[in-house]
């Protein structure tokens, strides 16, 4: 995906080389324990071997969102970090800039409890 995103800002502005710095990476959020999914082969391409994708997409990438102060040392619970939703999520701040309705058609949230 990189490459493309890249490719795409380089033609669009007639440049060439490197968009981003060398410690950029792609990385699979849904890969359990860091192990690719399997892939299977169908007449329509590959496919990932994931169960319910449109339901577990999104909620992996919120709890990665979520994750990612924790994970880097600059807080110890995702609630901690003042700029995250995950404080309106946990009923601790009652935020504006989410829409919890919308959130919990798309995660594994239950909308009584938004």
């Amino acid at each position: 995906m990189l490459r493309s995103y890249t490719n795409a800002i380089n033609k669009q502005r007639n440049r060439t080389g490197k968009l981003f710095r060398e410690a950029t990476k792609a990385q699979c959020i849904n890969c359990p324990n860091g192990i690719t999914p399997s892939f299977y082969n169908t007449n329509v391409g590959n496919l990932i071997n994931i169960v319910d994708s449109e339901r577990q997409y999104p909620q992996i990438c919120f709890e990665y969102i979520h994750q990612n102060p924790v994970n880097a040392g600059l807080v110890r619970s995702e609630t901690d970090w003042e700029y995250s939703s995950a404080l309106d999520f946990a009923g601790k701040r009652n935020g504006k800039l989410v829409n919890k309705v919308v959130a919990g058609q798309y995660l594994n949230i239950s909308t009584a409890s938004l």
